[in-house]
């Protein structure tokens, strides 16, 4: 089959099959957090803490935790280790990077690892209670209708 027989499938489906094989909720919160947190890293605050030299850990926490996201994203076969790294270094950032952004990256970089770090490849999507409630029924009506000889 050349590419000119096969149905062109179009950038939204492709993108949906590529964001279904991975934790991409995870990974993208994760990057959102340590984006954030960079960005507060030049908040013109007269509350900003910089510990080491010059901050250096204040920039490079965050850093990680926007690489270790993009890692989640692009190689998810390494989502546990890059989840648990995540984690810390998203804690690590109460410390080094004005309370974690201000609470804002902090939280986002937790929540993201702990997404990543739960997400199962290859799980059947959850039914909702309303489908499993309407083949409960069924599955009941199948067998009241049964008699026994």
């Amino acid at each position: 089959m050349t590419t000119a027989d096969r149905p062109r499938q179009g950038l939204r489906p492709a993108f949906r099959h590529w964001r279904a094989r991975r934790p991409f909720w995870g990974g993208l919160l994760l990057v959102l957090g340590g984006g954030w947190i960079l960005l507060t890293e030049k908040a013109s605050l007269k509350v900003v803490l910089h510990i080491g030299m010059q901050g250096l850990a204040g920039y490079l926490l965050p850093g990680l935790m926007l690489l270790l996201g993009l890692l989640i994203l692009f190689n998810p076969a390494q989502r546990l280790f890059y989840s648990i790294t995540g984690v810390l270094l998203s804690l690590g950032t109460w410390v080094t990077s004005n309370l974690g952004g201000f609470f804002i990256g902090l939280l986002l970089g937790v929540t993201g690892s702990c997404l990543a770090f739960g997400w199962l490849p290859d799980q059947e999507p959850r039914r909702g209670r309303r489908g499993r409630r309407a083949r409960k029924q069924a599955k009941s009506a199948d067998g009241a209708g049964l008699t026994k000889v």
